[in-house]
């Protein structure tokens, strides 16, 4: 079995002599791996195999050059490497936003995959900015990644053209767009909302309202749910990413709008939870004088009072595959599938009810 180079091994010191030119306690330049070999006392090829194969290097001598390394503090130049092998073993993330939760499950699936295939993940939020989106492609770019995952959708044909020039795989998650850049991982926001208001719809509900973000992925879902019921309803709209208070203000235009409405279904469990609480503020009751739905399926939804009707998709799902296509891409394997749709499921919970005879 390949012995990895451990960094933390416990030695006695060892301290550079003064003609080296390199004192341990002074700040000085970034040593090399002659630095290294010349401090174990070894050969400049010996130290190489003990950091790349070190089952062709003897014990004693691992430990000389683990020890080196340690008191050296030699960093690996993973740029040179990389020059040599073509790889710098690194995949980029590009996310609208790294704190929306509901992207958390894919980011972390998405970096325990490359991580055990020894890849990086290097993040960048794009922060649902166009100008962003490009600016910060060019910049990953000149990194020279192996990949791209991008979650949730770029909206910028700039940002998607740029993508289909870097010659590396490209995923993207959280959404199936007719024209993918190279590869996709996700769902239909269409046939979400489509779900989503046949899922009202066999309940009994006639009066419905929407509370959505303006991103492209909740748009999608608006207008899938749109051509479902088949007329216009009442709707607001909030900048991405949604908050609690976004939906408390929703609530608050929409009762505006019209204060007989039925349901809300909302683009994200936030807004949810925003309308909820809105709702109880103003002595209206939850599902009986207002039924709320939500997206995402965020860990509070099943432990709301009541709990949450929402959506669920299958965030780790989308990064482990992600994940994989990319390494397979990498290593020059065949993609039998390009596009894979992971589904969704409306998960029907106490905040929606069936209506009898129109009434809660």
């Amino acid at each position: 079995m390949r012995q990895m180079l451990s960094l933390t091994s416990t030695f006695e010191p060892v301290v550079f002599p003064d003609h080296s030119g390199m004192p341990s306690d002074t700040p000085s330049k970034a040593h090399t791996l002659h630095d290294v070999a010349r401090l174990a006392g070894v050969s400049f090829m010996t130290v190489s195999r003990a950091l790349n194969t070190p089952e062709r290097v003897s014990p004693a001598t691992l430990e000389k050059v683990r020890q080196a390394v340690a008191a050296s503090g030699y960093i690996p130049n993973a740029l040179a490497g990389g020059l040599k092998s073509k790889r710098s073993m690194t995949v980029v993330g590009l996310v609208p936003i790294i704190s929306v939760p509901q992207f958390l499950p894919t980011i972390r699936a998405l970096t325990d995959v490359l991580d055990a295939q020894g890849y990086q993940l290097i993040l960048g939020q794009t922060g649902y900015d166009h100008a962003r989106e490009e600016k910060l492609i060019a910049t990953m770019m000149a990194r020279r990644p192996d990949g791209f995952v991008v979650i949730g959708r770029l909206v910028s044909e700039a940002a998607r053209k740029q993508l289909r020039r870097v010659g590396v795989p490209v995923v993207e998650t959280w959404d199936l767009p007719s024209d993918p850049v190279d590869m996709a991982v996700g769902f239909s926001q269409a046939e979400v909302g489509k779900a989503v208001a046949e899922h009202v719809l066999t309940r009994g509900y006639t009066r419905l309202a929407v509370a959505t973000g303006d991103d492209a992925r909740a748009q999608a879902r608006l207008s899938g749910f749109l051509e479902r019921v088949g007329h216009p309803v009442p709707t607001v709209a909030n900048p991405a990413p949604s908050q609690l208070a976004h939906g408390r203000a929703a609530l608050a235009a929409l009762l505006n709008q019209d204060p007989a409405i039925q349901v809300v279904c909302c683009s994200a469990d936030a807004l949810a939870q925003g309308v909820m609480v809105e709702a109880a503020a103003r002595g209206l009751r939850v599902p009986q004088d207002l039924a709320v739905c939500g997206f995402g399926d965020a860990d509070f939804a099943a432990h709301l009072h009541p709990t949450l009707t929402t959506v669920r998709v299958d965030g780790p799902l989308m990064g482990r595959l992600a994940a994989q296509l990319v390494l397979d891409r990498c290593s020059g394997k065949p993609i039998a599938n390009k596009v894979v749709d992971v589904g969704f499921e409306v998960v029907a919970r106490q905040s929606t009810h069936i209506l009898h005879n129109g009434e809660g």
